[in-house]
């Protein structure tokens, strides 16, 4: 009896600092697994500012990019234009050959035979002191000036402005107005939002920003995943304390809801196609466009079914039905039934849908099935879009094209796995521990 006594208060006092340090675990999951799905939505949005302004439709298809590029070239080509010797007795030769054949027809016209008092006065006046010879011994002095009036940087500076003139026209229509007043709205929002004065600078803080997110979810899911290891190394030391399996599958059953939760909401794949570099020759000089996106798109298992329910077709609505009942809705079902078994008299825990959800439903969840068949996808998917990016790389003197291809498994990915295995393992250690009938 007093073994008894003395006993009983040990196993009390054992249970209480077991709830304690599963509560403090618990509290340190949840925080990790809050941070990692805020961080999971913040690269969402950072990422989503990042395709904004690298897209392929504000850049490598903008029509604001390439009349920018080929003004700055036509403005660099009339501004740092050199003749060289040879172009220079060349264009003599012909300025030269211009201004003789003026001559000419200017001598042709005087010489025609007047047909008025007026017109023979004129053709004697300027027989009289309009010497062609002489002009023609000036021809090579004039087209020396031409020449030199035309290499001028100042004349060269006013040819490029009029050479501009048409691109700011370009600039002001009303068919393309709309397209570049959005885009710069567009910039100046985002560099407002991010503290930044330049596009430069913005993509910078962009990548800068999304390399910190990235590290610390990683950081956060190794936690969360360190805290599920402490739960079944407590589960290995109390392996024969009885007495306090039920309440540390309930708190372990705790542990599996906030991993579930998680990552239904983390982003489990990220699809992100580039062209990291397109360079090419264009009168003379090089255009180049970096980091153009062709395509990204990062979804969770929730966003995937909010997707497809939201899609007018049924048969997308009835595919997202079946991706909530079978991988969300009977998961929760299963871990709420199992705390019901073991904690419930043997009338409510040998219930049949009790003890369905609990030991049979496992073949229907499709929890592990989505595991793989996302794992299948991003292995398909990558392969798939290597050979094709591979297909677009280019390397010559007079185009150059680099792709990327940035397809990535998420941590809600190896969250959700983390949570099929655990749910696997609970339910190896139900059977186990459970009083009643497990079949």
């Amino acid at each position: 009896m007093t073994t008894q006594r003395t006993t009983a208060p040990k196993s009390l006092l054992a249970r209480l600092f077991l709830v304690i340090g599963l509560l403090v675990l618990l509290g340190a999951e949840g925080f990790l697994g809050y941070r990692l799905q805020a961080l999971s939505r913040q690269q969402e949005q950072v990422k989503a500012d990042d395709v904004n302004i690298n897209g392929i439709t504000l850049g490598l298809l903008s029509v604001d990019q390439w009349r920018d590029k080929i003004a700055a070239i036509a403005n660099h080509q009339v501004r740092h234009f050199k003749l060289t010797p040879k172009q220079r007795q060349q264009l003599q030769t012909e300025v030269e050959q211009v201004l003789y054949e003026l001559i000419n027809k200017a001598e042709a016209l005087v010489n025609k035979k007047p047909q008025s008092l007026g017109g023979k006065i004129r053709k004697l006046a300027v027989k009289t002191f309009v010497k062609t010879d002489k002009i023609r011994a000036q021809v090579p002095s004039f087209a020396r000036s031409i020449i030199a009036k035309i290499d001028n940087p100042q004349e060269k500076a006013q040819l490029s402005d009029l050479a501009l003139q048409k691109f700011n026209k370009v600039q002001h229509s009303g068919s393309m107005d709309s397209t570049v007043q959005a885009h710069h709205t567009l910039l100046d929002s985002l560099n407002l939002k991010y503290g930044v004065n330049a596009t430069d600078q913005l993509r910078q803080k962009l990548d800068a920003r999304l390399a910190s997110i990235r590290v610390e979810m990683y950081r956060l899911c190794f936690g969360m995943l360190a805290c599920i290891l402490a739960v079944l190394a407590l589960w290995w030391i109390f392996r024969k304390r009885v007495e306090l399996h039920a309440t540390l599958f309930i708190m372990s059953l705790l542990f599996a809801f906030i991993l579930l939760a998680v990552g239904l909401n983390a982003s489990m794949i990220e699809v992100d196609c580039r062209i990291q570099k397109l360079d090419f020759v264009l009168l003379g000089e090089h255009v180049t466009f970096n980091n153009q996106v062709l395509f990204y798109e990062s979804k969770s298992i929730l966003g995937v079914v909010k997707v497809l329910i939201g899609q007018p077709a049924v048969d997308s609505i009835a595919v997202g039905l079946m991706i909530l009942c079978f991988s969300i809705l009977f998961p929760v079902m299963k871990l709420s039934s199992t705390g019901i078994h073991l904690l419930s008299k043997r009338k409510i825990a040998e219930n049949r849908i009790i003890k369905y959800f609990a030991f049979q439903s496992g073949k229907w969840s499709m929890a592990d099935v989505i595991v793989i068949a996302i794992l299948m996808t991003y292995i398909g998917l990558n392969g798939l879009l290597d050979s094709q990016l591979a297909a677009l790389n280019i390397n010559s003197q007079q185009l150059t094209i680099i792709t990327t291809n940035n397809t990535a498994l998420q941590p809600g990915y190896i969250i959700f796995i983390s949570f099929v295995l655990y749910g696997l393992i609970l339910s190896t250690i139900l059977k186990a521990i459970t009083p009643y009938d497990a079949h």
